[in-house]
């Protein structure tokens, strides 16, 4: 035990021992929540990766049929220019962790028109391939703040979790050692005190 064992220490380490249950049932809130966050994200979260890597294998199939037609180079050709995407994003909170959605995400599927591509100079495999190929950015665009703050949330469970473990496995065994040492200590001394008292009542008699 480090410290006098005094009734102002004894005093300390119970208001200590306070603050530091009541930390530790908040961070057990805050966990059970992000729990429950990342469960309510996890199924829409595989869903989309499902769609997400079904699309990216029919987009690289037609892809390879679109080379095998067209050529790298008539690819490279009908892919000018390149095209400018740009999105809104608004920054949020959930349980403390800090996060962002995206406002109004612009389309990306187009049509033969929208491409400014005439139709016959384009193959259906390039065409094919391009549809897959916006689709699948498409998708990647709005499942891309889900999968940040699914990966936010679990660093911050894993994070939570550290503190939980680290108040409930060391630091308040300690000071509840600590606590119980100072009340021996005090008890000791009290009944020292006794014996010493009734020694001089005795020989004052």
């Amino acid at each position: 035990m480090t410290g006098p064992a005094t009734r102002l220490a004894l005093l300390r380490a119970r208001r200590q021992l306070e603050r530091m249950e009541k930390g530790t049932s908040l961070l057990r809130r805050k966990r059970e929540a992000l729990v429950g966050e990342l469960f309510h994200l996890a199924k829409p979260a595989l869903s989309a990766r499902a769609v997400i890597s079904a699309e990216a294998r029919a987009a690289y199939e037609a892809l390879l049929e679109a080379y095998a037609s067209e050529g790298q180079a008539g690819l490279r050709a009908w892919g000018w220019p390149d095209r400018d995407l740009r999105v809104d994003i608004r920054p949020l909170s959930v349980w403390g962790v800090p996060a962002s959605t995206i406002l109004d995400p612009p389309p990306v599927e187009r049509t033969l028109g929208g491409r400014e591509t005439p139709p016959p100079a384009v193959g259906p495999a390039a065409v094919a391939a391009t549809d897959h190929f916006e689709r699948l950015v498409d998708r990647l665009v709005s499942s891309a703040p889900r999968e940040m703050l699914l990966q936010r949330l679990g660093l911050a469970l894993s994070r939570t979790t550290r503190q939980v473990n680290m108040l409930e496995q060391r630091l308040t065994p300690a000071l509840e050692q600590r606590l119980a040492e100072v009340r021996r200590r005090l008890d000791e001394r009290e009944r020292e005190e006794k014996v010493r008292l009734l020694r001089i009542k005795r020989r004052n008699a």
